[in-house]
This record gives structure tokens, C-alpha cells and sequence, in this order.
């Protein structure tokens, strides 16, 4: 391992709903999360069931050292599948926990806050979000804009897209920020980190155009690691009988055709199906591979070093 890691965690990697089993123990059945380490910093994305396991060992962690629980949660936006572990994520109880919430805002008469505040309202809940003794920040943010770690002991610094560029430090983590419009009803968010020249794009929920999207191509260039939706393989894609068209999710040729437009060294399919067994999702990795060789399905508990990609 690297003298400066930067660390993925795959967390959860299914979409939909969770859909554990027998069926399901290669791949994973836990509900979109991706944990990241980079510089001192703790960085989430997206809370589905993934983030339960996290959370547990967060408190495991925290009661060996007595360090202070910090945390950035990037959400991409808030369909059950990415929220619905939250009332489950224990340090989201704790006082010495601090979560900076970054991510859009869902409607314009609709904060983030008043969104997540939804998953924890009473009976589908124990406690209201206002019970909960965590410190809590929430800030809206637009494609464009960018969230700067330096310090791990204080808070991101959130830049807008009319900001002046500025000298980033050697050590500092920049996440940048793209939207996507193809995911109903009102688009996502997907982040970039860039930590010491590697770099990491999360792009889950995104579905592919005739050609390859443009924007998201560039805004991936040459990444270390591109984690891309393939909720389809070709044939559900193309289905009549049910049309997927405008659904927000992409074909596995959809991502690698991104991957290799946009020169990355590797490719995570997720937001896997919770239609597809461990035996589907083997037989679309090949087919992906066959057309971008550096692609894998993500795994629930792979860890990745980018220092050593």
C-alpha cells in the first residue's frame, strides 16, 4: 500500500432494492454506498443499505480511539435505494459525529434536508431527524461547482462554479461536480476526487445517449477509476415488453463505451439489477470485457488502492 492511500470501498453496489440470498453472495445485495479514503478524509457516497456495515464499524473505531466521527456524504439524489440506510447508520445517533451533506437541491420548493427528513418521519421511523444527536450540514450544490478537503479536522470548503480557480495544495482532496439530467424526474449528481494525480469518478444512475454522453465523457477523462451504472444488459434494455428507455439506467456497452471514450484505466459496473444472480452478472462482466478488458462488476467489500492502479 501507498505512503498517501487512496482508497474505494465498494459498500453496496445494487440498485433497486436490496436482494440478499444465496443468488447474491459473489456480488452483493446491499443497496448503493461507496466508501473513499483519501488524505485523512472520510468521504460517502450515497447512503443505501451499504452504509449500515460502514456505520458499524465507524462506532467500532470511534469507541477503540475516542477520534471524532467526521464524515462528507456526497449523495447523487434521493430515490429510496440511495437513502434508505440511513436510519440504520448508527454514528448518525452519536454527538461526536459531524456529517456534511453535499448534494442537489431535489425540487425548488424542496430542500435536501426536508427530503432526507422524509426517511425518518415517524411510523416508517423510531426518531425524527431533529431527535438524532449528530451535527448535521447540509448545502445544495450544481454541476460546476467543486468541495475542497484540506484540514481532516475541518470542514470542506465548498467552491461555486463562480468562484476564481485557485492553487490547489499537494496534499488537499478536490471533488468536482457534473449533472445529469437523464435520471428521472430531475436529474443526479456525479462526483470526480482528484487526490495526488489519481482520480476517481462516480457516475451511478446515468443513462447512456447515441454516441456517449459528451459532457460526462470529459468530465471522466482520464480517470483512475470509473464506477458507471449497468443496471442492463443489452437484451433487458432492448426488451418490448417493458421499455427502458428513460429510465435512468444504462446498458453495460453503455459504460464501456464512456470508459473507453474517456481513456480510464478501469471500470465498476454497479447499480446491478436486483433481477440479476451472481451467474447474469458473470456472463455481462465477460461481455464488457470483451469490449473494454480493464472492466469489473463491483463487489461488495472490494477494496481498490488508486496510488497502485
Amino acid at each position: 500500500m501507498s505512503n498517501h492511500p487512496f482508497l474505494v470501498k465498494f459498500r453496496g453496489v445494487r440498485g433497486g432494492y436490496p436482494m440478499p440470498g444465496p443468488s447474491t453472495l459473489k456480488y452483493g445485495g446491499n443497496t448503493t454506498c461507496l466508501e473513499v479514503r483519501a488524505g485523512g478524509h472520510l468521504i460517502i457516497f450515497d447512503a443505501g443499505t451499504g452504509i449500515i456495515d460502514l456505520g458499524k464499524e465507524m462506532m467500532q473505531a470511534y469507541q477503540a480511539d475516542g477520534v471524532p466521527l467526521r464524515a462528507t456524504m456526497l449523495m447523487t439524489h434521493f430515490h429510496m435505494d440511495h437513502v434508505q440506510g440511513l436510519t440504520f447508520f448508527t454514528p448518525i445517533l452519536n454527538a461526536a459525529c459531524q456529517l456534511h451533506f453535499f448534494g442537489p437541491q431535489p425540487y425548488e420548493t424542496t430542500t435536501m434536508e426536508a427530503a432526507i427528513n422524509q426517511v425518518f418521519i415517524p411510523p416508517y421511523a423510531s426518531l425524527r431527524l431533529e431527535e438524532l444527536l449528530s451535527q448535521r450540514h447540509f448545502t445544495h450544490v450544481r454541476g460546476g461547482d467543486r468541495i475542497l478537503l484540506t484540514d481532516p479536522g475541518s470542514p470542506p470548503r465548498y467552491l461555486t462554479i463562480y468562484e476564481d480557480k485557485e492553487p490547489v495544495p499537494d496534499d488537499a482532496v478536490m471533488i468536482s461536480i457534473h449533472r445529469g439530467y437523464n435520471h428521472p424526474r430531475n436529474g443526479i449528481l456525479v462526483y470526480r476526487i482528484d487526490y495526488r494525480g489519481h482520480s476517481l469518478v462516480f457516475a451511478t444512475d446515468v443513462e447512456g445517449y447515441v454516441g456517449g454522453d459528451r459532457k460526462l465523457i470529459n468530465f471522466a477523462r482520464d480517470a483512475d477509476l470509473l464506477v458507471h451504472d449497468a443496471e442492463y444488459d443489452e437484451a433487458d434494455y432492448a426488451d418490448g415488453t417493458t421499455i427502458k428507455q428513460g429510465w435512468g439506467h444504462s446498458t453495460w456497452r453503455m459504460a464501456t463505451d464512456i470508459a473507453q471514450a474517456a481513456n480510464v484505466k478501469y471500470l465498476a459496473l454497479t447499480h446491478h439489477s436486483p433481477m440479476h444472480d451472481d451467474t447474469y452478472l458473470e456472463a455481462m462482466e465477460r461481455k464488457a470485457q470483451a469490449h473494454f478488458p480493464a472492466t469489473f462488476m463491483a463487489q461488495e467489500g472490494k477494496v481498490m488502492d488508486l496510488m497502485d492502479t
